[in-house]
């Protein structure tokens, strides 16, 4: 039943009041509600897959959990009950197999990729028109071009510029550690990330740290992945009934919203203004003759400071927190880097890519703390075959990293920090890694995996150097946040002592 196709101009001339027409209006959307509940549950293709009796009936389970920000968690929950394919809304499937990362997010010869849920992307901020979100042939034109920004080699020429922010955020660190009271890391690492992603970007800091405050720009990106979560659930309901489930959306995140394309905007267009030499992450798309459209230009600008700033910084407190939180890895790392290097400058970027105990911190950080948590979706676009099951056309299907990261099938103890796991401890030899994909798989796989771990590795190892750190009680559970694309992340305050104060 199309409502939009109602003329209730038309209905109203024929005599009828408005109190009947509401009327039958009200007992249609009820005979189309209980129709559209039996045919998900007794009709529809997915009637076969197992999940909870709201899931699969209507998408009010899923809405409800994802703007709790628990839905993650909850689909965890769901697996452990009902195993590793599981229905969560009538037409969309979880999977929690490894098999699944390359029949979904992979390209396979014959079938192509799995396409982008358009409920999902399109109403990000940067929509369909950024790398994350553009169809299969516009990606990899504007990945190609991109590459070359994030490129080895085009990233160790910008070390400087990484090591200059990182000196100016120590010395930060140093002035307030002298105070004795905590710092929260979270808000100090994200002004680390954002500055340093600002200028290999944009040519420009935001200031974050040199100013010791969030930049106005930074301080609305976070709501505008809020924002999406609500927008999404507006479209899974007739278009009729839409503008009334936006009047429920928080004023202050639509408005967030706006200020957030506003700024992104004066953003990019200064920067295509820009007349420089330097190679950094948009020269090849802000080169005359790129093929690229100025509002292509502007959404992936919007894409790259947030992909290339909070997830990195998220790792980064996810990774102090869980070292503070255990003093046996705490003590084996610090051993490692104080007696590898003799003085700060000694730690440099090829010296910290041979320190194992570091890396194997990092990844351990990445499964427990993953920077994206929640689910990706995409969407098959012909009957198809994913991980061993039938799946029809038209499914939403995705894999929530969170909740195969932190499955006993494939990982042991999977809630305990382990670093050892990634060093061939024979007591973890039955983990699964091919299930450890935290910068995602395939062609669309993280573009910035390389800047991350060059910021992640550099990052911790100076921390370790300059200070001692513990854990302030009552944040023992810091982690355990609401996830809605990203981590909802609160303060952590960590109490900070310069080497050789005591």
């Amino acid at each position: 039943m199309d409502f939009e196709s109602i003329d209730l101009p038309a209905i109203r001339n024929r005599g009828l009041s408005w109190t009947v027409i509401v009327s039958i209006l009200f007992g249609l959307l009820t005979v189309y509600t209980v129709g559209w509940v039996v045919y998900n549950l007794y009709f529809h293709p997915l009637r076969k897959f197992p999940g909870p009796f709201e899931a699969c009936a209507t998408r009010i389970w899923y809405c409800r959990k994802l703007l709790s920000g628990n839905v993650s968690f909850e689909i965890g929950k769901v697996h452990e009950k009902y195993g590793d394919v599981v229905r969560i809304g009538p037409d969309e499937l979880s999977f929690n197999d490894p098999a699944a990362w390359n029949d979904i997010y992979g390209y396979r010869t014959g079938k192509g990729e799995c396409v982008k849920d358009p409920t999902f992307y399109n109403v990000t901020s940067s929509g369909k028109l950024s790398i994350i979100g553009a169809d299969t042939k516009r990606h990899g034109e504007l990945r190609r071009m991109m590459a070359h920004g994030y490129s080895d080699r085009a990233l160790r020429d910008q070390l400087p510029v990484i090591k200059s922010y990182g000196d100016l955020f120590f010395s930060k660190l140093r002035e307030l550690s002298k105070s004795g009271e905590p710092v929260d890391m979270v808000k100090w690492f994200n002004f680390l990330t954002f500055d340093v992603i600002g200028d290999l970007a944009f040519g420009e800091s935001f200031n974050c740290l040199q100013n010791s405050r969030y930049h106005a720009w930074i301080s609305v990106v976070f709501d505008n992945i809020k924002l999406s979560a609500y927008l999404r659930c507006t479209l899974y309901y007739p278009k009729i009934i839409r503008p009334l489930l936006k009047l429920l959306i928080p004023s202050h995140l639509t408005s967030h919203r706006s200020e957030h394309m506003k700024m992104t905007r004066d953003k990019a267009l200064h920067r295509l203004d820009m007349k420089t030499d330097r190679i950094d992450l948009m020269s090849r798309l802000a080169a005359p003759g790129s093929g690229v459209s100025e509002g292509e230009f502007i959404s992936n600008c919007g894409t790259v400071i947030v992909a290339g700033s909070d997830t990195t910084a998220n790792l980064l407190a996810g990774v102090t927190h869980f070292l503070s939180q255990n003093k046996r890895c705490y003590d084996k790392l610090a051993q490692e880097i104080r007696l590898t290097f003799k003085s700060e400058d000694d730690i440099t970027l090829e010296a910290v890519n041979s320190l194992q105990y570091l890396s194997a911190c990092l990844s351990e950080a990445l499964r427990r703390y993953p920077p994206t948590p929640a689910h990706l979706p995409r969407r098959t676009d012909m009957d198809d075959h994913l991980a061993g099951r039938s799946v029809p056309k038209n499914t939403t299907v995705s894999i929530t990293h969170v909740v195969m990261y932190h499955s006993e099938k494939y990982f042991r103890r999977p809630y305990e920090f382990i670093p050892e796991r990634w060093l061939d401890d024979p007591e973890f030899a039955s983990d699964k890694k091919d299930a450890f994909q935290p910068f995602s798989f395939g062609p669309r796989a993280c573009i910035g995996r390389n800047l991350a771990y060059i910021e992640m590795r550099l990052t911790i190892a100076r921390l370790f150097w300059n200070f001692d750190f513990d854990c302030v009680p009552g944040h023992e559970n810091w982690n355990m946040q609401n996830i809605y694309l990203g981590w909802q992340k609160v303060p952590l305050p960590i109490k900070l002592r310069a080497r050789g104060v005591k």
